[in-house]
């Protein structure tokens, strides 16, 4: 698995340039999920094609951006399911986006999710990895290398709340568990991409990230293999949880298609204590 970690870095530095340098505007299509397709991911998705299709510790290749499962090393281990750049849509405000990367030991699921990593494009380069039972690592691009840095620990109780998907399509028992955040003192931190909004919290040692059910997306929106399970380990191996609406952890979660999706809470134990008592699954 470290020669993925290694790749990870590798490509993430390419798409830092195309990220520079090419052109924001859309494509004339959608991706698997019905979204319209940014030219950036388009060209994120075709570099990290490139980049790990040669490497025969990979069978398979599942991108959010590709409708069909893409087949590379029959003698493979790893199955790497990737969302290659999360939050496109808000590059041409400057702001940051990132890409994420799971990685399961054969057929995708939360039992077989064996690592997971993500970069952070935004002042700086940013890469956060985890092998499924140790802590999560912490990196900083500076003066041409990786550097460690400061760890990522969760405390028990946070600051941050950031809270996805239209208000005007929240349940109403949602609407009332946000207010009450907001009450008692949390700030909000949301800019619409999810893994700045997530690394937020990590870094800044805890609070809570939830994309609920809502009205027009009653099964949640974001994708369980791109972009759930893999942020799921690294809450967990940070010392906070990761469940859903039901309040069930999210890395125990069945995935029957590969573009399923789910609503998601992220957190510190204290927050997710509040959101399982708002929800009546304590």
């Amino acid at each position: 698995m470290q020669k993925i970690f290694e790749t990870i870095k590798e490509v993430a530095l390419q798409i830092d340039q195309l990220i520079v340098n090419e052109d924001t505007g859309y494509v004339d299509g959608t991706n698997a999920t019905g979204d319209q397709q940014l030219k950036l991911d388009v060209a994120c998705d075709l570099l990290i094609e490139k980049a790990f299709s040669g490497n025969p510790e990979v069978c398979a290749l599942i991108s959010e951006e590709k409708e069909e499962v893409m087949q590379c090393h029959s003698e493979g281990k790893y199955t790497l399911c990737y969302d290659p750049l999360d939050g496109s849509s808000i590059v041409d405000a400057n702001l940051a986006v990132g890409s994420i990367f799971a990685i399961y030991d054969g057929a995708p699921s939360g039992e077989t999710l064996a690592g997971a990593a993500y970069v952070v494009f935004g002042p700086r380069i940013e890469l956060v990895t985890v092998t499924r039972g140790e802590s999560p690592l912490r990196y900083r691009y500076t003066h041409g290398a990786y550097q460690p840095f400061h760890p990522i620990a969760l405390q028990e109780k946070g600051k941050l709340n950031a809270s996805g998907g239209s208000q005007k399509h929240w349940q109403e028992k949602h609407m009332a568990f946000i207010h009450g955040l907001f009450a008692s003192g949390y700030r909000l931190r949301y800019s619409g991409g999810m893994v700045p909004d997530l690394h937020q919290i990590l870094v800044k040692g805890g609070g809570l990230f939830s994309y609920p059910s809502t009205t027009d997306n009653p099964n949640g929106k974001l994708r369980v293999l791109f972009e759930v399970l893999p942020f799921a380990l690294i809450f967990e191996a940070a010392g906070g949880e990761a469940i859903d609406e039901k309040g069930r952890p999210l890395l125990e979660l069945t995935v029957t298609h590969p573009h399923a999706r789910t609503p998601c809470f992220f957190g510190s134990h204290h927050e997710i204590r509040m959101l399982k008592e708002a929800y009546g699954v304590a």
